[in-house]
């Protein structure tokens, strides 16, 4: 290559600009200062051993003399170093000059408290990274070649939709087939497009439960809809009070299995009246299956769509079974539904690496999903069994039949100094005042939301002491 070349090869590339300076400076000057300033950025490395002057000289298109004046220029310099039997090498002092300001921008970051038990996280240590790296191995090897293009179904990967509906069908009792599942990033994903499409739908307002979570009402309302609070007792929302509410609200948001975050399950009864305002409103209802596979005193709670396929939309994740890095979400839709979805979505699938969906798929027909979740489930049933017995006595705890957190019931007016309390002891928690809907008529309930699946097992035992010592 000629002069204007920039480019050097000796075992990484290097990018060196000479043509700007060689025309002014000359050719020689131009490389000098070229390798003065990589050295002195740190782009090379104190250490790094530099080419001969020939086949630098070769690489770069230029007189090998040019390369050597400029190698014993730099080492003249300090800049390098050069032994026999060790060649030429960026010197050791060379170490890279900090811009005026940076100090402060380099300082580290104020670290979080030193123990956790705020909800919504699985313990992230237990993911199963050898099984997912043979899931992932078994599922490169057979991937076709067209995995690897741009994606052409934005519903997903049709491997992933076939293993989910199959799995879903057994385990949580959902009534589907694969081209009514739409893959997506996450719940939030999910609902963000499920927002999108009951706006156009002319929907104007959606009932939540009167505790949920903050930012799955502020989507909705983001997308211009109205939300309004079901009032919760022992029995989950009071799904009966839906007709009441009127034409305006087309869609409710539930969590029936283990309602988030007081962790009661929705009856049978209330099932059966929220599926009859489905049907005789034309109205959705929205399903977050978000930890079904974790119950612990008796056989799982099927999922609602199971009773109204036509009416309700499941929506589940792997971000507690296995963790919310995977960003792996999906969708079971009704059929009048899937078209609206994908023309929110867009034609291509943006969210989703094929290749986590082929390794996730691998995982589900493999079994060893189930397996990695039957040991997941006895480590959390465990901790769950610990933080009763370390609270025998102490505060009433509900909401353990299933999932990965608690609620501790709490005297009146004490929720908020405990969470103070807490912080002193270098411990995260979170009051159900948190979860409160903010136009919620129920009487206020003091207690905290305690998710015990969130510590890795280094930390259970610690951040448990520090709990029992916080608790008045």
């Amino acid at each position: 290559m000629s002069m204007t070349g920039s480019w050097a090869t000796f075992g990484a590339d290097l990018h060196l600009d000479l043509t700007a300076a060689a025309g002014t400076r000359g050719l020689r000057a131009a490389l000098t200062e070229a390798l003065r300033e990589a050295a002195r950025s740190g782009r090379l490395t104190p250490g790094t051993r530099l080419p001969s002057s020939r086949s630098f000289a070769a690489d770069l298109g230029i007189a090998r003399n040019t390369v050597a004046e400029a190698y014993a220029e730099l080492v003249a310099e300090g800049w390098l170093t050069a032994r026999q039997g060790s060649g030429t090498r960026v010197a050791e002092r060379a170490r890279p000059r900090r811009p005026a300001g940076t100090a402060r921008a380099h300082r580290p970051a104020r670290r979080g408290p030193a123990y956790s038990l705020v909800p919504g996280t699985p313990d992230l240590s237990g993911f199963p990274r050898t099984a997912w790296l043979t899931a992932a191995r078994r599922a490169l090897a057979v991937a076709p070649d067209a995995a690897f293009g741009y994606a052409v179904d934005a519903r997903g990967r049709v491997e992933l939709r076939e293993a989910l509906a199959g799995y879903l069908a057994r385990a949580r009792g959902v009534y589907t087939d694969p081209d009514r599942i739409v893959l997506c990033a996450g719940f939030v994903h999910a609902l963000t497009l499920l927002g999108q499409v009951l706006k156009g739908r002319r929907v104007r307002e959606v009932a939540v439960e009167g505790y949920g979570l903050d930012i799955h009402r502020q989507l909705l309302e983001g997308a211009g809809l109205r939300t309004r609070p079901l009032p919760l007792d022992e029995a989950g929302a009071r799904t009966g009070d839906l007709a009441a509410l009127g034409p305006r609200t087309g869609a409710v948001l539930l969590t029936p299995a283990h309602q988030f975050p007081t962790g009661v399950a929705l009856t049978p009864q209330r099932r059966a009246a929220a599926v009859d305002w489905a049907r005789s409103s034309g109205g959705l209802i929205l399903e977050d299956d978000y930890d079904g596979e974790f119950r612990y005193d008796r056989q799982p709670v099927g999922a609602l769509q199971g009773l109204d396929p036509d009416r309700v939309v499941y929506l589940g994740t792997a971000s507690k079974s296995l963790a919310p890095g995977l960003r792996m979400g999906w969708m079971v839709l009704p059929p009048d539904l899937v078209d609206e979805v994908l023309e929110a979505k867009g034609r291509i699938d943006w969210t989703s690496s094929a290749v986590e969906q082929l390794t996730l798929a691998e995982f589900l027909t493999s079994g060893a999903y189930d397996r990695h979740v039957r040991g997941m489930r006895l480590r959390y049933r465990r901790r769950r069994d610990e933080l009763v017995a370390a609270l025998a006595g102490r505060v009433p705890v509900s909401g353990i039949a299933a999932g990965l957190h608690a609620v501790l019931d709490l005297p009146a007016g004490t929720e908020r100094s405990v969470i103070q309390a807490a912080a002193w002891q270098d411990l995260a928690l979170e009051g159900l005042a948190r979860y409160r809907h903010p136009a919620s008529t129920m009487p206020p309930r003091e207690a905290l939301v305690v998710g015990y699946g969130t510590p890795p097992p280094s930390t259970w035992t610690p951040t448990l002491t520090a709990l029992t010592s916080t608790l008045p």
